[in-house]
């Protein structure tokens, strides 16, 4: 599964990328996860995503980022406050199910 996290960077990007992947991992789920910033999505978003996530941190910038995944036909949807928790990784996996079913 592909999954494009849009962020605004730094140390949080990396815990998002590590938890998805390693909770994918747990269910058998292959994950190829991307944190990009916000100027790149358009270049990005057609290359085969499966979902595209906003960071809590850019929420201002959500419609902006869903409209050009809604263009690309990916789903996209907001990363819930709470997956920059401990157990981050089962809330990522679960709003990735979510947005793919």
């Amino acid at each position: 599964m592909k999954v494009l996290f849009v962020c605004a960077g730094g140390m949080s990007s990396s815990i998002v990328v590590n938890a998805l992947k390693k909770e994918g991992a747990k269910e058998g789920l292959e994950m190829d996860v991307l944190a990009i910033g916000t100027g790149e999505v358009a270049d990005e978003i057609s290359k085969g995503w499966d979902v595209c996530m906003v960071a809590p941190q850019i929420r201002h910038r959500f419609d902006q980022v869903k409209k050009v995944a809604d263009g690309a036909n990916v789903p996209c949807g907001p990363i819930p406050p709470q997956a920059y928790s401990p157990l981050g990784g089962a809330t990522l996996l679960k709003t990735v199910k979510e947005l793919t079913n």
